[in-house]
């Protein structure tokens, strides 16, 4: 009688936030039969009193994760990532805000903390992969290219996130929940007994729950807030501000202004402490300029026709792309979209196929 030869099972590391998805994630990891273990980011000091975090990122959150592993019976340890968080997340923020830019921290948190850190310390645990609960898909073809698709979920598609992978990282990465829909998740969640099943989906930026990044920017770099006034586009002065950190391009509410149309930010100058209103209509726009690409596939698309989208909620509108760079492009839509904005990631899509994505200037 031959003797079965026996292969241990793939330890994948997942990363969990103490929410529903990524318990889940791990669930449906370790039902398949590999060796899970959960790792989580602490990201901030717990013990200083001195920064209170928002619903998510939270102490609550780390013992809802260590609890979520032991009832599915896999070990799970925390990461001090609190220097790391600080320099690439928080900072920029700051000066992104302080320079007249609309920073997307989420997206700094992911491609260049998350996946970077996590696949890094997941080699430390003998783990071959991580795997996080983001709603998105990686594919493998059969040229041994690794491609980032859109989730099957439309509504919790996370993929505009994740621009910033490379295939060395994707090569590692595994999204469980990608082929699901929320409502799935969360009755497997309930059919399992895990705790989280019906928590709540965090909403806001995790280091400014209250949700004003004016006074977050203020309290961290004060040397950078500078009085100004507001104009309209024919430079008439419409009245002052108390610093640029307060607007973002598109901004209608919070502007302290009369007139007799509503007005919104069409352009911010921070180095003159510069704001410009105007109507609606100014805010449309055609042509936008990028930095910092990256290419998924390590090289730009041959079809300089593609769907860029420009916010987390917009939807992808085609248009032409032109190379100008070896990291930067041109992107013109075939039709206006309202308030293109700087500091915000643009990405590129052929159809739900993540092409790569950079930064808007």
């Amino acid at each position: 009688m031959p003797v079965q030869e026996h292969r241990p099972s793939t330890r994948i590391a997942v990363a969990m936030s103490g929410g529903v998805d990524s318990s889940v994630a791990a669930a449906l990891l370790a039902a398949e039969g590999a060796d899970v273990i959960g790792l989580s980011m602490q990201l901030y000091d717990q013990r200083s009193g001195e920064q209170t975090f928002g619903s998510c990122c939270t102490l609550d959150d780390l013992y809802d994760a260590r609890r979520v592993a032991a009832s599915l019976g896999f070990p799970h340890y925390i990461l001090n990532l609190e220097a790391q968080f600080t320099e690439t997340v928080v900072r920029n923020f700051v000066t992104e805000y302080a320079a007249g830019r609309t920073p997307i921290p989420c997206t700094h948190c992911n491609s260049e903390l998350k996946f970077q850190t996590l696949l890094e310390r997941a080699e430390g645990f003998g783990a071959e992969s991580v795997a996080t609960g983001h709603y998105a898909r990686v594919e493998r073809t059969d040229d041994g290219a690794f491609h980032l698709r859109r989730s099957v979920d439309t509504d919790k598609d996370q993929s505009y996130f994740l621009f910033g992978l490379t295939q060395a990282q994707l090569a590692r990465t595994r999204f469980p929940l990608g082929g699901m829909r929320k409502p799935e998740v969360r009755a497997l969640a309930r059919q399992l007994g895990l705790r989280v099943a019906a928590k709540p989906d965090s909403q806001e930026i995790c280091f400014v729950p209250s949700g004003d990044h004016a006074a977050f920017v203020a309290r961290h770099a004060p040397e950078t807030i500078a009085p100004g006034e507001i104009r309209d586009q024919q430079g008439t002065v419409l009245g002052h501000h108390d610093g640029v950190q307060h607007f973002t391009v598109g901004q209608r509410k919070g502007l302290r202004l009369s007139s007799s149309v509503p007005l919104y930010v069409l352009k911010i100058d921070a180095a003159e402490a510069l704001v410009t209103v105007g109507p609606r209509s100014a805010l449309d726009e055609r042509l936008l300029r990028a930095s910092r690409v990256n290419w998924i596939a390590g090289t730009p698309p041959a079809d300089a026709r593609v769907s860029a989208q420009i916010r987390h909620r917009h939807l992808a509108q085609p248009g032409r792309l032109t190379i100008t760079g070896p990291s930067s492009v041109c992107f013109e839509f075939d039709e206006p979209q309202p308030a293109i904005s700087p500091g915000q990631a643009v990405v590129f899509y052929d159809d739900d196929l993540v092409l790569g994505g950079g930064w808007i200037d």
